[in-house]
């Protein structure tokens, strides 16, 4: 078996990121998300993406349009049927990647690979879902996945050997390197990094120092590209807070507990850049 066609379940800005990367690499791709809306909003910022690198002279306008001709856009399940992998990338909630995966299990072929690019939940969780044990594993891609050439690889114990060799392959093909984890929540990314966002939080919270300042102490202190709160912001907070909860309810150690202001965030809507507030404002970009 050779993967050569891939499937994307979840057309946000990681489902589309994963899929305007496998697309880049060669791979025929299939974008599926159930919400029409969801949907065009993904293919609009994958063509905006691809012609930035256009004018950036990164791609050919040849390129762009055979990057275009490989995927396809779908609101229906199906459609991945027929795939050698398919990831799934939707809200980081456990019971709603369980039902993705049990759907597909029951529609893909019984060669397809199911992956998952959840940011911390136990691969086995999701594999119990399925009657293929041994071809489910994590492939974590990093935000935003079409620039950072990094996934972090997870097998649980029923994994096959022979399904990290093929998935290994592909994520080489697409230009990635990989970090190998255990199955253990967070992984290894999440499980330093989100801790980090959420004792800057805390920080903030206390009134110790502004956001502007614990940012820029992180960024020329210790030479991050980007400070912890402005990182939480492009992550989402509500992302952030589903790791954080899975952190805590896994391990059952409040070194995990979600900072409250966090918590308040969330709850007015203020999730980072994708709602133009977070721990800092953004623009509202206006269509033309």
């Amino acid at each position: 078996m050779e993967i050569r066609k891939v499937g994307i379940i979840g057309g946000g800005i990681m489902g589309a990121g994963i899929a305007l990367r496998a697309a880049q690499h060669g791979f025929l791709t299939v974008l599926m998300d159930a919400l029409p809306e969801v949907l065009k909003g993904a293919e609009i910022r994958i063509h905006a993406s691809l012609s930035k690198w256009v004018e950036q002279g990164i791609l050919g306008t040849a390129q762009k349009l055979a990057v275009m001709e490989c995927i396809e856009y779908s609101p229906d399940l199906h459609a991945v049927a027929n795939c050698d992998i398919v990831s799934e990338a939707v809200s980081e909630n456990v019971d709603i990647k369980k039902q993705v995966f049990a759907d597909l299990d029951r529609i893909c072929s019984s060669e397809t690979i199911l992956a998952s690019n959840t940011s911390s939940i136990p691969i086995q969780k999701l594999a119990s879902a399925t009657q293929r044990p041994d071809r489910v594993l994590g492939i974590h891609f990093m935000n935003p996945p079409q620039r950072i050439d990094l996934v972090e690889m997870i097998a649980t114990g029923t994994t096959s050997k022979e399904t990290l060799r093929l998935c290994e392959q592909f994520v080489t093909r697409l230009g990635c390197e990989v970090v190998k984890s255990k199955d253990s929540p967070g992984f290894v990314v999440n499980r330093i990094l989100i801790p980090m966002v959420n004792e800057a939080a805390y920080v903030l919270q206390a009134g110790v120092a502004s956001a502007e300042d614990i940012d820029r102490a992180l960024v020329k202190g210790s030479h991050q590209p980007m400070g912890p709160l402005a990182l939480a912001d492009l992550i989402g907070l509500d992302v952030v807070l589903s790791i954080l909860r899975t952190l805590h309810e896994e391990f059952k150690n409040n070194r995990y507990l979600p900072c409250p202001l966090i918590v308040q965030h969330v709850m007015h809507n203020r999730l980072g850049r994708k709602t133009g507030k977070g721990f800092f404002e953004y623009p509202v970009k206006v269509s033309s």
